[in-house]
C-alpha cells in the first residue's frame, strides 16, 4: 500500500499581470510545485513512515511537469517516486478532465486506498479537484483535514470544523484535502534536491488514463460591482457606542 499525493506544477500568480478587462496574463509566471501541496506531501510522508510504506506523487500537466527541475522540486519534498501525465495538450483541460486523469493514475498504483491533496492550487484555487478525483474513483472525500491516521482497513481523520475539530473514521479508501496548517513544511536542502534527481518519475500517456472530455466555454467577464460606502462619522463621548449600534444595524455584529 502506497500513500498517494496529488500535486500540481503550477504558475505563480505573483508573476502575472491583469489588464483592464480583467484578463490575467500568465506568460511571465514561473512554475513550481503549488504552494499548498508541500503540506499534503509532509502529511503523507509522516503517515507513510508510520506504516512503513512509500509516498507516490501523481500529477497532470504540460511537458514541463516531467522536466528535471519539476521532478527535483516535487520529489525533494519527501515523495519517493512519481507518476505523471506530461502532455502540452493538458493546457486546455478543465478541472474535471484533469481530475479524471489523476483518478486514472491512481488506478495504476497497486493497493491504492488513500489520496492526499493540498487545500487548493495556487493558480486557480478552486478547491474542487479533490472532490472530483473522489467522484471518479467512487471514494468519499473530506476537506480541511489536519491529521490522518491508519485505522484497521480504513482511516481516522481529524477535520477542522466551526468552533473546533471533529474526528471521522472511514472504512476503506478515501480522498483527503489537507488543510494549510496541517503540518510544518520542511524546506528541501541541497542534499534533498540531489537525491530527488535519482528518484524514479514515470510518464503515462494520455490515452492510458482515459480522461473524460468536458466542454467549458467562457461566455463573458465582468468585474464585481463596487459597493458605495456609507462614509458615516461618529463624534462625541458616545462615538464608540454609536459605531457599535450602526454595525449591529448593518448586520456586521
Amino acid at each position: 500500500m502506497s500513500i498517494i499525493v496529488a500535486y500540481k506544477y503550477a504558475a505563480n500568480p505573483q508573476d502575472t499581470t491583469v489588464d483592464a478587462s480583467g484578463v490575467v496574463d500568465w506568460s511571465r509566471a514561473k512554475a513550481a510545485i503549488s504552494e499548498y501541496d508541500p503540506v499534503a506531501v509532509q502529511v503523507g510522508r509522516t503517515l507513510a513512515d508510520s506504516l512503513g510504506t512509500d509516498v507516490v506523487g501523481i500529477s497532470v500537466g504540460g511537458k514541463a511537469v516531467a522536466s528535471s527541475m519539476a521532478k527535483k522540486g516535487a520529489l525533494s519534498r519527501g515523495m519517493d517516486r512519481a507518476l505523471v501525465v506530461a502532455d502540452d495538450a493538458t493546457a486546455t483541460w478543465n478541472a474535471t478532465t484533469v481530475a479524471s486523469a489523476l483518478a486514472g493514475l491512481v488506478g495504476k498504483i497497486e493497493g491504492a486506498n488513500i489520496v492526499l491533496t493540498g487545500d487548493s492550487s495556487i493558480d486557480e484555487s478552486a478547491k474542487m479537484v479533490s472532490t472530483l478525483i473522489a467522484g471518479f474513483l467512487g471514494w468519499p472525500c473530506f476537506q480541511e483535514v489536519i491529521a490522518v491516521e491508519a485505522a484497521g482497513n480504513g482511516w481516522t481523520l481529524t477535520q477542522s470544523a466551526a468552533g473546533g475539530t471533529r474526528t471521522i473514521t472511514v472504512d476503506g479508501p478515501v480522498v483527503v484535502a489537507v488543510a494549510t496548517d496541517a503540518a510544518a513544511v520542511k524546506v528541501p536542502g541541497m542534499k534533498d534536491i540531489l537525491a530527488a534527481g535519482k528518484k524514479p518519475l514515470d510518464e503515462v500517456a494520455v490515452a492510458e488514463v482515459s480522461p473524460v472530455e468536458v466542454s467549458l466555454e467562457v461566455t463573458g467577464r465582468a468585474k464585481p460591482v463596487a459597493k458605495a460606502r456609507r462614509n458615516e462619522t461618529f463624534t462625541g463621548d458616545d462615538a464608540a457606542a454609536q459605531l457599535v449600534a450602526a454595525l449591529r444595524n448593518a448586520g456586521a455584529l
